[in-house]
């Protein structure tokens, strides 16, 4: 039982007092959006954690914006593509070193690559010869107009290429050009009808002797012969005629040893 007067009215109730429990009323709570954020570390967290854990072939997101790292897969795209612009590049830089060679020599292709030991030590298994058409830049004591100096000439002039006496050539043996080219040094002239053994150094003859039929010079030509060699070309199965002048390709100009091993074995 109330006292007359201590009885309170809602309307004397302060409108403050109305709805002052934590529980009710419609204001949130301050500290709302802390959890939030505090939630929302947690699950980045964990979800970074999960991609440690469980899942490798998915990068996590990187900086701000979510930008991905690039996958694997895409490295590897990356890769094949940079091989490939690589091995472009390179068939181009051959190409126009080819074609700055040939502008130079007159010959193509102008470079060949030594198959065999005929020529050593002078010129080796795997080099890469430059050569020179005959017609450019002919020395003095070249024969005629052939551009081809010699051997003979050459000991006697102290002209000389690769080691030895006169030019090194290289020539369609028999004026074949379905054959592989020789590149054997031209040891000295003959013309049609003269008995080209009588003019050479009878040690290289082989088996044959100066009044051997074949030893007359069917034509004009040069007698040729590797310098590892023990006979001359026209004294053993290389060559049977004497190396007619448009049968020969070219000089050798310059040698680079080893490279042309990769001729050799894409050729």
């Amino acid at each position: 039982m109330t006292a007359p007067g201590d009885e309170e009215t809602d309307a004397e109730r302060a409108p403050g007092d109305a709805g002052a429990s934590p529980t009710s009323g419609n204001d949130p709570p301050e500290d709302v959006e802390d959890s939030e954020s505090d939630t929302d570390g947690v699950h980045s967290a964990a979800l970074a954690e999960g991609y440690q854990s469980e899942d490798l072939s998915r990068p996590p997101a990187v900086g701000r914006g979510g930008t991905p790292r690039p996958t694997p897969a895409t490295e590897e795209s990356s890769e094949w593509v940079q091989f490939v612009r690589d091995i472009v590049t390179s068939v181009v830089a051959v190409l126009l070193l080819g074609a700055y060679l040939f502008a130079i020599s007159g010959v193509w292709p102008p470079m060949v690559a030594i198959e065999s030991g005929s020529m050593e030590p002078n010129m080796e298994v795997n080099d890469l010869v430059i050569l020179m058409e005959t017609e450019r830049f002919q020395p003095a004591e070249a024969h005629g107009d052939t551009g081809v100096v010699t051997a003979a000439v050459g000991n006697e002039t102290g002209y000389g290429s690769h080691g030895g006496d006169g030019d090194v050539i290289v020539f369609n043996p028999d004026g074949n050009e379905g054959t592989t080219p020789i590149i054997h040094r031209a040891m000295f002239w003959v013309e049609e009808g003269e008995n080209w053994c009588a003019q050479a150094n009878q040690a290289y003859l082989g088996s044959l002797d100066p009044d051997d039929e074949e030893c007359v010079a069917p034509n004009d030509g040069f007698i040729t012969k590797g310098d590892n060699n023990g006979r001359y070309d026209q004294a053993s199965l290389q060559a049977t005629r004497p190396v007619k002048p448009e049968w020969v390709v070219g000089t050798a100009e310059a040698r680079i040893p080893g490279l042309g091993w990769f001729r050799l074995r894409f050729q």
